[in-house]
């Protein structure tokens, strides 16, 4: 028998292994080939057997073949039975007599297929490496139990192939290199490569294993409490999940509330009962078994869809969203509820994004997840304080993981400038590191990096398991050689069921065992993800009939293989020294460690995330100053608005307006929590898996930040408001103001706090502020005085924390204050008036007084008390308790994102046949892939095109022309100077060729693309760009594709619909439209997309997957018949290796068809690199390194290479990695040649200038000039193009519902609260003002419609920016039109809504129909009004969050000088004599209070009258009746002889106080129909600007650019005439 294969080094469950699973892997795979002096060598340094324990683990590994029945561990029959298949089962694939399976993890050792390196060599001793344990014996401390200077090895020779790290032969080794060599290790070696050298050396890992023994040593161990009673380990079985859902869904629209009902019981009617249960219930993983040792890294391969993140979410303990989950999973023996409960922060679940906070340097951010994970005194060395584990921890992990340089940077992200998106990869590795977590899981975390970064941070995962001896779960989508090597394990999942698990060197020989081939340069990974997909999987010569085709049917033969037998018996294996390590952890159990969720008590985690909310706010000072800036001036304006008020009865009104200013500014600004709570959240939760605090003290940690801040903003607002309106000047009252003011608006942060961290979405949360903000302000007393109030609504003041606030501030201001009565309070005036027989006409004034209290006037006016003060302060700083207990509680229920499948969504009636008839059954989706979940490119029969492939891709358009470029230079203004990004590139692009546009990361490949595509708008483009050798026609940008790496689409538009409004705007005109929609039919066939043509394009997770939105954004590019060729910029970027298999397929079909393409791509897969024809290798600094052919097998390339001093490229290598590594691509200290100079001085490089200026010279008199030359911008005339706009603008309005219905739901509540709070209003004074309040309160329902609205329009644009506008699709003035008029249909039919609720049961009571008429069309021009001022705010905002911020205080502007907050007699003359009349809301009042109380009695309620005697000998009537005629109103004889006087006789002299007359209700209907229009002219304008309008401007001023721009003109003009 042969002797057994190098074992994986593998200690008891405490000890912590040295080696790599890559060194194991080397050695492993080596055994073959190792001379004998290399085994000497390695011997010597091993001399420590590993135990008994682990020659089961030794047999699971075995490679030599067993025969069915025979012993696999200890000599045992096993109970798994025997997988003996027939033809006549039913099941046409090879039983297990065929498949001789092996015993590791199950390969096929077929003796003609299993490739030599698998089998080990008999006869050859093991060669391994030191162990730990010597590693870390060689620790020295010192006494004090600080760590001693590394020690430098001793030098030896190495040999020549280990990658250089300072100087090999002689130097010592500093402790920078043996970070270098951890965190940078590589295999020198191909996948097929048999020779391996160790990367390595003895010494080096020995240093390696001493330096990192300082945080996971034996010392540390064996002093550690924590690390005795982790759970290692992991063991899943029968584990079954199930969720909700169809996997497809039709698309819902604005018709589905409406016909709802009637479907629901038309449907009852034809299937029963059946048709109302809830949706069925999908099994999205099926029974899986298997373990994770300690030390372990398992791969999840499996295509977008399969079940990798359940897979991960599940083992990693995050269960929330699933339907049912039922098996065992274990953790160091320990039950997944008990782990919940006591052990959180032992599991880790990592998804793909990396979630930091963006202004939070990278020190301080793992500084502060050190701080929480820093173990207990008993769990650190002996003296080692907190402060020295954190330093230490800190300086070891910036080392390992090389991000040392990163320290002091912020993270940064898509606004802040931060870290790059690798270190960003690695910072969240780190923070992972320092969690110490047992088991951790990496969802798809390689997304978005190249190839060279991925690999270091799967390195940096290995890395770390190794060290921390913890099991490591990693689902990844492309996965090339060297990081598959990374791993001991593999599990395929494909459908959620699992078609391989075991051994990763054995994967690859399990299929091929059961009848695929592996085609020469494949990579594992991308070999067993093939497998699963008709088009990409190859089958061995007579396996055809004889292979699994189903997931069910793979998963069948999966179960009768050994591979299934072993994943058992290793499992029970782990059991059994699961019951071992249960012992050990609690013989080492303590108090500390009976729960292990958190590290850190409760307050000491509130107060590093309070030092921690301090960091992330200063490290947004911009932000911060701005806000302080605007609360700046916001104070002048509202200040000087009341500025100096007398202490008379005419500076009551505005004195009550500015305290209520001062309340609701404060209130108002901490709207702003609510988009902060919700942008922070995922990062909470994260933090929270990672039990680094309980999000409880983030809570409290938020409040405590907004003490000082709170505090600087009250100051600077109460300070400027307070003393230049002249509130009452003594220090007492000023700092009651300040304190009521700042525990207020404590408490309203909190309130919003609240809501966010209680509801699930900023929509919903929106929706329930603009209610509860129209409480705050009606419910406060000062716009209806609590007496007023109507009982169903009166409540609302004692849960109201506002009312409070205004109390409190109005008895502080009113308690002393005598208040002069003066005109027009004080009545009658006249020549024979006299005090003792006048009053006031301010409540609580006494007959014959010209004098009020300003006490008396509060407590008849208000029911207010100067001795509620303290009481009110006291229920105000219990509301701000009660708020922050809310959100603690919120916060700690909140839970991360939901499990379940994605979704696709079809138009009604346009899903394919087996979707809809699933979807009317009921039943799940059984091939979830057709309905176009996964797998566009699986098509069932009935449904997939009839045509073959050759001759659709006949009936795509054929590009002619040659596009040539010469001498392109590009170069950027930066601080010091300019800075070259491209440097003298020239090439072509030709048709029915496939040109790959390659490069390391930051070479210019993007640059040089949009440089190309003419798409460049910053800094200086030279060069030559020639269209069959003419200058570029203005329909360049038109004539040509671009497809983007964002797949930026409107989401719900259908792919048909995008590819038709692509096909109709950009072909030309004279094309019939007929025409242009078979052509994109033709696209669809093309593509393989016939089966999701009805489906909705959505947002990812709701709508179609990666691949699916790739191949619509080349097809949106193919059906505008580009005449000129198409660029399509990273295709395969963010794509798993099946899909990336699939585009590039597709784009061979193209460029078969005659296309020219020309395409940037990441480091591909050789078998993707075959697929191309031609090559243009860029290096960093934009320089050429090759153009030219690729030829058979990249064998030109290679050659040029290897003629020029390249290293020899081995047969297996894949050649774009080679030529990267050649030309020392993304390493910082290559040494070697200039290959931009090598090229530059060859013979290939001339002969390319000389094949480029044949090309020219052949084309130009060879082309006709029709074919090139299209002088239109644009293919369709302006009116085609504004028509189509806005039918998909209409369109996308109709199918978002959730928006409309929020907006309808806006107007009904708002409308019923302001009729219900003002209902029946009748005919007293006061009744006139409410009149008057409730058509203010009209115009405050504008802000939260207006933040609705804008993330629409800013949508539209963006869409339009990043791709339609670049593309020439069609104009801005098309887009702004199509912006605008989709919302004014439904938002005067919500103003109807809002009107009908409001007028009828509140101010229209007794109108006339005029009124009724003229108040409709008036409230219609108001919603026009607020979405032209919305969109004109968006118009010229950068993005949403500007736009919102800017709402409340353009809003505010518009409202303060409108003349209700202070009537216009009130107005200083600045404001008065300008503003006043430029404010749009003072023409819209006018209107609305101008009718609502036209020719409306008053009749004045008892305590509204003004008292006086009548002098001797006179009645009340003949003593008033001269200042009645003047000045209005009426008086009556009391019952007590005292005349009573009110100051209205009708709504027209109340009216007059406000400047408001009824006869110019027109004259204002006309001026605000104006500003209507002025807004719309606005958004227009703002748009033109910010779409490129200000770079014409500053071309039309800048002389120099005029005349560059003549000169051009100049050049065109005389090349055209050549």
């Amino acid at each position: 028998m042969a002797s057994p294969p190098p074992e994986r080094p593998q200690a008891e469950s405490a000890a912590w292994p040295s080696t790599s699973a890559n060194s194991f892997r080397q050695q492993y795979i080596a055994h073959s080939t190792t001379t004998d002096s290399d085994i000497v060598e390695a011997a010597h340094a091993h001399e420590e057997m590993h135990s008994h324990d682990n020659m089961r683990r030794r047999e699971f590994l075995a490679t030599s073949s067993q025969v069915e029945g025979t012993s696999y561990a200890s000599g045992e029959k096993t109970a798994v039975p025997s997988a003996t298949g027939s033809p006549g089962t039913g099941t046409e694939y090879p039983s297990n007599e065929n498949v001789n399976v092996s015993s590791s993890g199950g390969a096929a050792a077929m003796s003609d297929q299993t490739p030599a390196k698998d089998l080990p060599t008999p006869g050859h001793p093991v060669a391994a490496t030191p162990s730990s344990e010597e590693a870390f014996e060689a620790e020295d401390y010192a006494d004090d139990g600080k760590f001693q200077p590394i020690k430098t090895a001793a030098t030896k020779d190495t040999t020549d192939k280990r990658p250089k790290m300072q100087s090999r032969g002689s130097g010592p080794m500093t402790e920078q290199d043996l970070f270098k060599a951890l965190s940078r290790r590589k295999t020198n070696t191909s996948e097929h490569g048999s020779q391996l050298t160790p990367v390595v050396t003895q010494e080096e890992q020995a240093e390696i294993s001493r330096l990192m023994s300082r945080m996971f040593g034996r010392d540390r161990r064996e002093n550690s409490e924590e690390e005795k009673t982790r759970h290692v380990g992991l063991i899943f079985k029968n584990l079954t999940v199930k969720g909700m859902g169809l996997g497809a869904a039709l698309q819902p629209t604005l018709s589905d509330p409406f016909l709802g009902l009637p479907r629901l019981l038309s449907a009852l009617f034809s299937k029963g009962k059946t048709a109302s249960s809830k949706p069925p219930v999908r099994t999205l993983l099926n029974d899986f078994t298997g373990c994770v040792r300690p030390g372990e890294m398992l791969l999840v391969l499996g295509r977008p869809g399969s079940g990798c993140s359940t897979f991960l979410k599940v083992l990693a303990n995050q269960r929330f969203g699933y339907e049912n989950i039922t098996g065992d999973v274990t953790y160091g023996g320990t039950e997944f509820k008990e782990m919940e409960k006591n052990y959180r922060g032992e599991i880790v679940y990592n998804p793909e994004d990396d979630l930091h906070y963006a202004t939070l340097s990278v020190k301080n951010t793992l500084s502060f997840a050190l701080k929480t994970r820093t173990p207990g005194k008993a769990s650190r060395n002996e003296g080692e304080s907190r402060g020295d584990y954190v330093r230490e921890f800190l300086r070891v992990v910036a080392k390992l993981f090389w991000i040392e340089h990163t320290l002091p940077t912020k993270v940064g992200n898509e606004f802040v400038r931060g870290v790059s998106g690798g270190e960003k990869k690695r910072v969240s590795i780190a923070e992972a590191m320092i969690t110490r977590a047992s088991t951790q899981c990496w969802d798809n975390s390689t997304k978005g990096l190249d190839a060279s970064t991925a690999l270091e941070y799967v390195e940096s995962l290995r890395t770390l398991t190794n060290m921390a001896h913890i099991s490591t779960l990693v689902a990844l989508y492309q996965a090339g050689e060297s990081l598959y090597e990374c791993f001991d394990k593999v599990i395929l999942i494909d459908e959620g069921r699992c078609l391989y698990y075991g051994s990763a060197e054995k994967a690859a020989a399990y299929f091929e065992g059961i009848g695929f081939e592996r085609p020469a340069r494949w990579t594992t990974a991308d070999f067993l993800t093939s497998v699963t997909d008709p088009h990409e999987r190859k089958v061995r010569d007579g396996f055809e009939d004889r292979i699994p085709r189903s997931a069910e049917q793979f998963e069948d033969a999966y179960r009768k293989s050994d591979a299934f037998r072993l994943a058992i018996e290793d499992a029970k294996d782990l059991e059994q020294e699961f019951e071992a390590q249960r012992k050990e952890r609690l013989a080492n159990r303590s108090e500390a460690t009976k729960q292990k969720n958190y590290n850190l008590p409760f307050h000491k985690q509130a107060i590093e995330c309070t030092n921690r909310q301090f960091l992330i706010m200063f490290g947004d000072r911009l932000t911060l100053g701005g806000k302080w800036g605007g609360i700046l001036f916001q104070a002048l304006i509202v200040g000087s608005l009341f500025f100096n008020m007398p202490q008379t009865s005419a500076g009551v009104f505005p004195r009550g307006g500015v305290i209520f200013f001062l309340l609701l500014f404060n209130a108002l600004l901490a709207l702003a929590e609510l988009t902060d709570a919700f942008s922070s959240r995922p990062i909470l939760l994260k933090h929270k898996s990672f039990s680094f605090y309980r999000p409880a003290a983030y809570a409290i940690a938020q409040t405590v930040v907004d003490l000082p801040l709170v505090l600087v903003q009250v100051l600077l607002f109460d300070i400027v408001v307070y003393w230049m309106a002249g509130l009452a000047r003594t220090a007492d009252q000023f700092f009651i103001s300040v304190l009521i003011l700042f525990v207020l608006t404590l408490s309203m942060y909190s309130f919003f706090r609240a809501i966010g961290a209680l509801v699930g979405s900023l929509d919903v949360a929106t929706r329930i502020t603009g209610v509860a903000i129209q409480a705050l302000i009606v419910y406060t007393g000062y716009l209806i005085p609590p007496q007023k109030m109507h009982p169903w609504f009166k409540w609302l003041i004692w849960i109201n924390p506002v009312q409070y606030g205004f109390e409190a501030l109005m008895a502080n201001e009113f308690y002393n204050l005598d208040i002069e009565c003066v005109p027009p309070n004080l009545v009658p005036q006249g020549p024979n008036a006299s005090p003792q027989y006048q009053s006031c006409t301010l409540q609580g004034s006494q007959p014959g007084s010209t004098t009020v209290s300003g006490a008396d006037y509060i407590r008849t006016a208000f029911t207010y008390e100067r001795s509620h003060l303290w009481r009110n302060f006291g229920i105000i700083i219990a509301f701000w308790i009660f708020f922050v207990f809310l959100t603690m509680v919120g916060m700690e229920l909140q839970k991360p994102n939901a499990g379940g499948g994605a979704v696709t969504i079809f138009k009604r009636g346009q899903a394919p046949k087996s979707v809809a008839s699933a979807m009317n059954k009921g039943n799940a989706i059984e091939d979830e892939e057709k309905a176009g979940g996964t797998d566009g490119a699986k098509l069932s029969e009935e449904e997939s095109s009839s045509s073959e492939s050759g001759q659709l891709v006949k009936g795509v358009a054929k590009n002619e022309a040659v596009f040539t470029y010469q001498n392109v230079n590009y170069t950027i203004p930066v601080k010091d100077g300019s800075r070259t990004l491209l440097s003298d590139v020239q090439g072509y692009v030709r048709p029915a060729k496939l040109t790959a546009l390659m490069g390391a990361s930051g070479a210019g490949k993007t640059t040089l693309l949009n440089t190309l595509a003419q798409r460049i708008n910053f800094g200086v483009v030279s060069g030559d760009f020639l269209v069959d050798g003419r200058p570029l026609p203005k329909s360049f940008q038109r004539a040509t594709g671009f497809a983007e790496q964002m797949d930026v689409h409107e989401p719900t538009a259908t792919v048909r619909e995008a590819l038709r409004f692509s096909a109709l705007l950009r072909q030309p005109k004279e094309v019939p439209v007929e025409e242009k929609y078979d052509y994109c039919e033709k696209i669809i066939d093309l593509l393989e997309m016939r089966n999701i043509a009805g489906a909705t394009i959505g947002k990812i997770g709701e709508g179609l997957n990666q691949e699916q939105r790739k191949r619509v954004t080349i097809a949106v590019e193919l059906a505008s018949k580009p005449e000129l060729l198409l660029f399509l910029d990273e295709p395969t970027s963010g794509l798993d290796s099946g899909a990336a298999f699939n585009i590039v397929r597709f784009l061979r079909k193209l460029a078969d068809s005659g296309q020219a393409l020309l395409v940037t791509i990441h480091q591909p897969s050789s078998v993707l690199f075959e697929h191309f024809d031609e090559l243009l290798l860029l290096k960093s600094g934009g320089r050429v390194v090759y153009h030219g052919p690729l030829g058979k097998d990249s064998r030109q390339l290679i050659d040029y290479f290897e003629n020029n001093g390249a290293k020899k490229c081995e047969p297996s290598a894949n050649p774009a990695e080679y030529m990267l590594e050649a030309i020392g691509a993304g390493d910082p200290n290559y040494k070697g040649k200039d290959w931009g100079d090598v090229w530059a001085d060859s013979p290939e490089h001339e002969e390319r200038g000389r094949e480029i200026q044949q090309m020219i010279a052949d084309r130009r008199n060879a082309a006709t000039k029709s074919q090139t030359d299209d002088s239109r911008v644009f293919a369709m005339p302006l009116g085609t193009q504004v028509y189509t706009v806005v039918k998909r603008s209409f369109v996308s309005y109709w199918r978002t519902p959730e928006y409309m219905i929020g907006k309808f739901m806006l107007h009904i509540f708002t409308g019923l609260f302001n009729s219900f709070t003002f209902y029946h209003v009748g005919n007293a004074s006061i009744d006139m003002q409410s009149r008057l309040f409730s058509v203010f309160m009209t115009l405050t329902i504008s802000p939260p419609l207006i933040q609705q609205l804008q993330p629409k329009f800013l949508n539209f644009r963006n869409i339009y920016q990043s791709r339609e506008a670049n593309s020439k699709i069609y104009s801005w003035v098309a887009l702004v039109t199509g912006a605008i008029l989709p919302e004014l249909p439904y938002s005067i039919l919500a103003g109807t809504l809002y009107f009908v609720c409001w007028w009828f049961p509140a101010l229209g009571r007794g109108a006339t129909s005029f009124a009724t008429g003229y108040t409709w069309l008036l409230l219609m021009l108001f919603e026009i009004y607020y979405v032209g001022f919305g969109q004109a705010i968006a118009a010229f905002a950068p993005n949403e969050l500007l736009a919102s911020i800017l709402v409340p205080l353009f809003f505010l502007f518009v409202v303060s000088f409108c003349g209700v907050v202070v009537p216009f007699a009130a107005l200083p003359h600045f404001w008065q004599s300008w503003m006043y009349y430029l404010t749009p809301f003072t023409y819209l009042l006018d209107g609305f209070l101008g009718v609502a109380v036209h020719d409306r009695p008053v009749i004045c309620e008892e305590s509204e009258f003004a008292r006086f005697p009548a002098p001797p000998g006179e009645t009340c009537d003949s003593y008033t009746q001269a200042f009645i005629a003047q000045a209005g109103g009426y008086v009556q004889t009391g019952v007590d002889g005292i005349c009573q006087f009110c100051q209205y006789r009708n709504g027209d002299e109340f009216a007059a106080g406000f400047n408001i007359e009824y006869a110019n209700r027109w004259r204002s209907f006309g001026i605000f129909a104006a500003f209507c229009v002025f807004n719309f002219v606005i958004v227009f304008v703002a748009s033109w600007l910010f779409l490129g309008g200000t770079k014409t401007i500053a071309r039309m001023f800048h002389a120099k650019a005029k005349k560059q721009e003549k000169e051009l003109q100049q050049q065109q003009r005389n090349n055209e005439k050549a």
